[in-house]
């Protein structure tokens, strides 16, 4: 892909703030600061305008409540079309977390995610977007 400069004029508050970002963040410099700012509203009009995007569903959960952990594995049973792949992984004596790989129309993706988030006694359900490209 070819790299194609560009002069940009900020406001100095602005232009400050996008230098606190680009050290927060660890970029190399401001160019790639302002890529990854674009790649990322991209991916959120991709989601926005039901493209086929991709994903995962992060979920913690008691593993000792049985119709809990029953009921997470028979929505990913009912939405099998749009799971990739789960990782389940055991973080304490109680505690589970699931990743569930996703990718599919962004409205039947985040049907998902709300159905996961209605399930009683989840303690947390988090979406990470991110694009097909």
């Amino acid at each position: 892909m070819a790299i194609k400069r560009f002069g940009v004029s900020l406001d100095s508050n602005l232009l400050e703030e996008l230098d606190r970002i680009v050290s927060r963040d660890h970029h190399p410099n401001r160019s790639r600061a302002i890529g990854s700012m674009i790649k990322k509203q991209i991916i959120e009009e991709k989601w926005n305008s039901d493209e086929i995007v991709a994903g995962a569903i992060v979920i913690v959960y008691d593993h000792n409540k049985k119709e809990l952990h029953e009921h997470v594995n028979g929505l990913q049973h009912e939405y099998h079309c749009l799971i990739l792949a789960g990782q389940h992984i055991h973080i304490d004596e109680h505690n589970c977390l699931e990743v569930i790989s996703i990718r599919g129309k962004a409205y039947k993706l985040k049907k998902l995610v709300d159905k996961m988030n209605a399930i009683k006694s989840i303690k947390h359900v988090e979406l990470v977007m991110t694009g097909t490209d």
